[in-house]
């Protein structure tokens, strides 16, 4: 199957046993790294699809990961919490994860949200017929069908698989306010329960990267009250 190469990052060698045991019954190909070390020296040798990035983990924490995972790779992240608090889920989006799960998990949960964000990773059937040309989208072009953001020098720009979700649906809404519920709907291909900000932090993760000045957003703007609207006049 494609995109199945999981890394599983967690200090816990019976928790690491056991996903190790049940995702490979699934269909995947696992690897395993008990600290930060040693998931670098995993990402030397073959850069997975997906990570499962336990927070806690002792000396450099998941978060630091995290953020080197996303600077580094464009695999997904899905960060593992010993906690179901909202600070440790916003942390988690700031840095660059793609979804969360809170200890004790069902694995089943946890399959299906793996499931989840690698779908969202690949291309969709029919994007290189709803895209069959690049779109400049404020100071960088975006392939939707290759899925891939570049600046003006025509680097790679790293995208989470959410962000992509985020600008896709911005692109094919152009000029129409959405509200958050909206965003959520139509960028994520299963039922969860949203909490305070998410999508806030994903857009000004995005202004970031495309806004020439991202404290005046002109591209993704803010209707106050209401929600975001995808500007594209003001890629020009």
């Amino acid at each position: 199957m494609s995109g199945n190469r999981l890394l599983i990052v967690d200090d816990d060698p019976a928790v690491r046993r056991m996903l190790v045991e049940y995702l490979q019954g699934h269909g995947f190909e696992v690897a395993e790294a008990d600290s930060g070390a040693a998931m670098r020296e995993q990402l030397a040798t073959s850069i997975p699809d997906l990570v499962l990035l336990d927070l806690g983990l002792p000396g450099e924490d998941g978060l630091s990961l995290a953020r080197y995972l996303r600077e580094n790779t464009s695999c997904g992240i899905v960060m593992v919490t010993g906690t179901a608090g909202t600070i440790d889920r916003i942390v988690g989006l700031e840095v660059g994860a793609d979804d969360y799960i809170a200890k004790p998990f069902e694995p089943r949960e946890l399959l299906a949200r793996i499931k989840s964000v690698l779908r969202r990773l690949q291309p969709a059937a029919n994007a290189a017929s709803q895209a069959s040309k690049r779109v400049r989208v404020g100071r960088c072009e975006i392939d939707l069908a290759a899925r891939r953001l570049t600046d003006r020098d025509g680097n790679d720009v790293a995208l989470t698989a959410m962000e992509f979700d985020l600008l896709k649906v911005f692109i094919g809404h152009p000029n129409q306010v959405l509200t958050r519920d909206q965003l959520l709907n139509l960028t994520r291909d299963r039922d969860w329960e949203p909490f305070d900000r998410s999508i806030d932090i994903r857009i000004t993760r995005l202004r970031r990267k495309i806004e020439p000045d991202p404290e005046s957003p002109r591209v993704i703007q803010t209707v106050r009250g209401a929600g975001y609207m995808y500007v594209p006049a003001a890629s020009d």
